[in-house]
C-alpha cells in the first residue's frame, strides 16, 4: 500500500528552493605543506552542502550518486573562511542535481572569491536505502533554465 506522502511527493512541489549556505574555517589540519586547503576537504564540504540542499528541497534523505568534474579555480589558505552555496537546479523522478559554489573569504575583507564549483547528483532514499520519488523542480527564470540545461548536460556526460 502506498502512503499519502509517497503518492503526492512528485506532484506536491518542493518544500524549499532557497539555497543552503555553509561557512567553514580553514584550520592547519585542513592544509597541505603550502598551507592551502586540501581539495578532498573542500569536496567534502561541498558534498555536505549539496546533501543539505537536497534534503531541504524534498524533505528526504539523500546519497551522492555522482559529481560533475569540479573546477578548482584558485586555492584557499589557512585562516580563510570558505562560504559554500548549494541550490537544487535540476531534478528527475528520484534524483536532484545541485549546483555548488565555494568561495574563499579573507577575514580582512569578507569579499567572496570563487575557488571551486560543480554539480552534485543525489538520489533520495527511504529507510531501506531504496530510491524514492521527490518533488520536481520547474525552472522559471532564464537563469534557472540555463542552470537546468547545464546540469542536464553534466548528467548526460557522466552516463
Amino acid at each position: 500500500m502506498m502512503s499519502y506522502r509517497s503518492m503526492s511527493m512528485r506532484d506536491s512541489g518542493p518544500f524549499s528552493t532557497e539555497p543552503v549556505v555553509l561557512l567553514n574555517e580553514v584550520f592547519p589540519g585542513h592544509t597541505n605543506a603550502l598551507n592551502t586547503l586540501f581539495g578532498g576537504r573542500l569536496m567534502s564540504i561541498m558534498d555536505t552542502a549539496a546533501g543539505m540542499s537536497a534534503s531541504k528541497f524534498a524533505h528526504r534523505e539523500f546519497v551522492t550518486v555522482s559529481v560533475d568534474a569540479l573546477k578548482f579555480r584558485r586555492p584557499a589558505f589557512q585562516g580563510d573562511v570558505i562560504r559554500t552555496t548549494a541550490r537544487v537546479v535540476w531534478t528527475s523522478p528520484r534524483t536532484a542535481g545541485i549546483h555548488v559554489t565555494s568561495c574563499r573569504l579573507s577575514r580582512s575583507e569578507w569579499v567572496g572569491e570563487e575557488i571551486c564549483s560543480g554539480f552534485f547528483f543525489m538520489v533520495a532514499i527511504d529507510s531501506s536505502m531504496k530510491p524514492v520519488e521527490i518533488p520536481q523542480f520547474v525552472p522559471k527564470s532564464d537563469e534557472e533554465k540555463e542552470m537546468w540545461a547545464q546540469a542536464e548536460t553534466a548528467r548526460e556526460a557522466m552516463r
